[in-house]
């Protein structure tokens, strides 16, 4: 691909950084961006914040950067590197054991059940069309999943939710929400009735909260909404 380079270095001037210091890297992923190299052959967030750092401080050889977690491609919001081989698997063990706090933002079409409710549910992913199905009990293959929602704003036409996760499953926001019956908007895969221009989906990883991997101090991140979008920028004033 002759216009990789070219497309890292556009991604890298529009990068968006929350967070950095000599072990950790935190940005602000847009919507259609992957986090790591895929089978479409796209540049990967991680391959455009290389660049950013290598620039940034004027290294002369490779940079390190590991990927500590994903995600979709159509969601937005934040995303944490590594960029030392100390951090890393700190970082690793941080968000395999639940202790990071994550909380999201979520316009749906539907008006939930309740205000704030608990949702559990055994997601089974199908590796074949990239998508998981909910399932109140158990089933084979399938994996405990479980959140914590609450509505924080009725808009025009949409319902602005808060999700906090206690669980990382395959498209689980997207998939337990569609459960009852609260389509993100834009999401087809899930229920959508229509796609948003820019290929997004109403998903925002809003905010992070974690003990720094080196320093132990406490890491809070928020990250801001979509400025170019109508209904995130009506979340924004309203909250």
């Amino acid at each position: 691909m002759a216009n990789k380079p070219d497309k890292i270095l556009s991604h890298k001037d529009n990068l968006q950084v929350l967070f950095e210091d000599n072990h950790v890297i935190i940005v602000n992923k847009r919507a259609g961006d992957i986090v790591q190299g895929d089978k479409t052959g796209d540049v990967p967030l991680s391959e455009v914040v290389k660049a950013y750092i290598k620039e940034k401080d004027n290294k002369p050889g490779n940079v390190y950067l590991g990927v500590v977690h994903r995600l979709d491609r159509p969601t937005t919001g934040i995303v944490v590197f590594a960029k030392t081989s100390k951090a890393l698997p700190r970082l690793n063990k941080i968000f395999a054991e639940k202790t990071a706090q994550k909380t999201y933002w979520a316009v749906v079409k539907n008006i939930p059940p309740k205000t704030e409710d608990t949702l559990v549910h055994w997601l089974r992913k199908n590796p074949k069309n990239n998508k998981s199905t909910a399932y109140l009990k158990e089933v084979p293959n399938s994996k405990k999943a479980v959140l914590h929602y609450k509505l924080l704003k009725k808009l025009d036409n949409y319902y602005l939710l808060e999700i906090a996760l206690e669980t990382g499953r395959h498209h689980q926001i997207r998939v337990q929400l569609a459960s009852i019956g609260c389509l993100i908007k834009g999401d087809l895969k899930y229920g959508a009735d229509r796609s948003n221009l820019d290929v997004s989906i109403h998903l925002h990883a809003r905010q992070l909260t974690f003990t720094h991997p080196v320093s132990s101090e406490t890491i809070d991140v928020v990250a801001p909404l979509p400025n170019h979008d109508a209904i995130w920028n009506a979340c924004e004033a309203e909250c």
